[in-house]
């Protein structure tokens, strides 16, 4: 078969059907929308074990999280490591949801994959290539994130990379490019969702998060992005988002975020589309008796 571009393997003419990804008790790729949520990063087990819980009751079929975080200073937090990852591991146990978490080098890759369900590229690393040929050979999906400054062409083509490696479990992540625009954090590129979906045959996520850098923009562009077709969205959740130690200003109140689930609801029932709820016989019970805030042991009851 001859393939007319210069990404090959995640091109449509290479593969009729859509790739499809399992996560958790959810398939990614298909009829329904997958909403991916947490913190920025990882900061504490109180903070983890809240926002797990909270998103879990409201709707999220993935957990997010940072333990690696770069950052556009060398002073600012970095993460906890791998401490963070041993976080994301109990709040995957204590909530049932599985995790997805950024690597940020090749050298990482084989630690990250010991916790994590989805490997995710940044942005910052769309076009590291040894780290994309490395993450393509773990046996783990891989969500690629477009780079700021990436043309379409160039995100699909970071793609290629994980996949000429033998892995095909592969997503593509808008999250906003650089624009003249200062208003926003960035420019959500919404018109990249349906062009992705027609050059591609892989899933499509939105991440508005990082694309607009304000919470209150958020539930309207993952409204608008289901409507263009996205495949699943990325949210930053945080309890107390005045606290957070990265990216409070675009994150979600564990309150807003429930209201941000009902109106992708509603948009992906008119389109077609279904966020499905959770298998009750998937997720382990939530334990009351596990130490957590208030805020969180109130969820917990509800």
């Amino acid at each position: 078969m001859i393939v007319n571009k210069p990404y090959k393997l995640a091109a449509r003419e290479a593969r009729v059907v859509n790739t499809s990804i399992r996560l958790g008790s959810v398939t990614l790729g298909g009829d329904d929308v997958v909403i991916m949520a947490g913190p920025c990063t990882v900061e504490s087990r109180e903070q983890m074990l809240e926002t797990a819980r909270g998103v879990r009751r409201h709707g999220a079929h993935v957990l997010r999280g940072g333990a690696f975080k770069p950052r556009s200073s060398p002073y600012s937090f970095q993460g906890l490591g791998e401490e963070g990852l041993r976080l994301l591991r109990e709040a995957k146990d204590q909530s049932g949801l599985p995790v997805i978490t950024e690597v940020m080098e090749p050298g990482t890759v084989g630690l990250v994959s010991e916790y994590a369900d989805v490997l995710q590229i940044g942005a910052r690393n769309c076009q590291n290539y040894p780290l994309l040929r490395e993450v393509g050979l773990a046996n783990k999906p891989v969500m690629v994130k477009r780079g700021p400054g990436c043309t379409v062409e160039e995100w699909i083509m970071a793609a290629d990379y994980v996949m000429a490696q033998g892995n095909t479990q592969v997503m593509l992540c808008e999250r906003g490019i650089k624009t003249f625009e200062t208003y926003t954090r960035n420019t959500l590129d919404l018109s990249a969702i349906p062009i992705a979906k027609r050059l591609t045959h892989l899933p499509v996520i939105v991440d508005p998060s990082h694309g607009t850098g304000k919470w209150y923009l958020v539930k309207a562009m993952c409204q608008a992005a289901v409507a263009a077709g996205a495949d699943g969205v990325l949210i930053e959740v945080h309890p107390t988002p005045d606290t957070a130690m990265c990216d409070g200003p675009q994150s979600l109140t564990i309150e807003n975020f429930g209201d941000c689930v009902a109106g992708i609801r509603t948009v992906a029932e008119a389109v077609g589309r279904r966020v499905p709820h959770l298998d009750a016989a998937f997720l382990p019970a939530l334990d009351p008796k596990v130490e957590t805030p208030a805020a969180a042991r109130s969820l917990v009851l509800a």
